[in-house]
């Protein structure tokens, strides 16, 4: 097996991350068995393991409450602190959900993190979608954008929520300008804040379309900061690989079979009570059918599903629309965290060094149809 670091040593690669499973249920909301476990213990198993094959970042997630059939869950930035001090490697990104936090509290817990693991800890400011939670937590669920900005000399910002008078961070993070900001989100709100301050913006999985559509969508924006060519972007993806296509397939078919019904639904009313909040009507979920919202990041739509030499064609594909980071979660943490190191990471480093990923029109002619089924 080649080395990690020789694996990932172009610096013109696409970079693997992979959802941790910090709370219970999986990465499907189905009742088909899953060999994940979500305790710390197992975590740090998987971590330990994801960056010896390749993997490079890690995304804890934030729940405060019960959804989508993650009954129970761990706090993300803590247990994003705990992998961190077990590995050596890996980036593990911290999920915020504003509200809940302080942004003072947030900065100097990052900061503080960040110099504890030598600047390997990142945040992923989610969007706040779940109108019950904020409410059960008793915090404002907000229709209406906010701002922030950040002064090496101090920070004031007055605002409806939240009020700083020349606040100085010390220590600053050992991350160089800081530790990096992912950020998702469809809203006009979510894409202008990507365009204007995100290091890389996660999009859900989503046709071919989709995805040209939205990269293209926040680099104009983009363009008004002179970040069109800073801002990057990741993609949710749900792989699936087996030996055959066919029994890659069955294994999706099972899992969208046994879907666990309410949950589904429950979560279905809520992304659609978000989507009906933002401003251009258009929440992350917008076009998501029942199968699409049993992964609960439209992961399916991604296509990562079938032998290993189709995956990563497609992973290639993907890196030519100009995806940087394809996020990714599994069925079986036990096996298929590694399995895709070994047998799926070389062959996208292979075709890489044969030039591939970099022209769109020919990667979409030999791949692009799968998207369009």
């Amino acid at each position: 097996m080649t080395d990690a670091s020789t694996l990932n040593s172009d610096p013109d690669r696409l970079f693997f991350a992979y959802w941790v499973p910090n709370v219970s249920g999986g990465l499907v909301v189905s009742k088909i068995p899953q060999n994940t476990g979500w305790d710390l213990k197992s975590n740090v198993r998987y971590a330990r393991t994801a960056e010896s094959v390749g993997f490079e970042y890690a995304l804890t997630q934030i729940r405060f409450t019960a959804s989508y059939s993650a009954a129970s869950q761990h706090e993300s930035v803590s247990f994003s602190q705990a992998l961190l001090h077990h590995t050596e490697k890996l980036k593990v990104i911290a999920a915020i959900l504003p509200g809940p936090w302080n942004p003072a509290v947030v900065a100097k817990q990052v900061a503080s993190i960040d110099n504890y693991t030598d600047g390997r800890v990142a945040v992923n400011i989610v969007s706040g979608w779940n109108k019950s939670e904020f409410h059960s937590i008793g915090e404002w669920w907000l229709t209406t954008p906010s701002a922030t900005a950040a002064q090496d000399e101090g920070f004031t910002f007055a605002g409806d929520f939240y009020r700083f008078r020349n606040y100085k961070l010390s220590p600053k993070p050992v991350a160089s300008p800081h530790p990096e900001i992912f950020q998702g989100g469809n809203s006009d709100d979510a894409k202008n804040n990507g365009a204007e301050v995100s290091d890389l913006y996660f999009m859900n999985g989503m046709e071919l379309e989709g995805f040209r559509t939205q990269i293209a969508d926040v680099k104009e924006r983009a363009k008004k900061f002179g970040r069109e060519n800073i801002v990057k972007f990741a993609v949710n993806a749900f792989v699936i690989v087996r030996d055959t296509e066919e029994e890659a397939i069955r294994t999706l078919q099972e899992i969208q079979g046994k879907a666990d019904v309410e949950a589904v639904e429950a979560f279905k009313k809520e992304v659609q009570n978000a989507g009906a909040s933002a401003s251009n009507k258009q929440g992350m979920w917008a076009t998501s059918t029942f199968k699409d919202l049993v992964q609960y990041n439209d992961g399916f739509k991604t296509k990562l599903i079938g032998t290993k030499e189709q995956v990563a064609e497609r992973i290639v594909l993907l890196k030519s629309l100009g995806v940087n980071l394809v996020l990714t979660g599994f069925l079986n943490y036990e096996e298929e965290v590694e399995a895709f190191g070994k047998n799926v990471i070389p062959l996208v480093r292979e075709l890489e060094k044969q030039g591939r990923g970099k022209d769109e029109a020919f990667e979409i002619e030999r791949t692009g149809d799968v998207y369009r089924k």
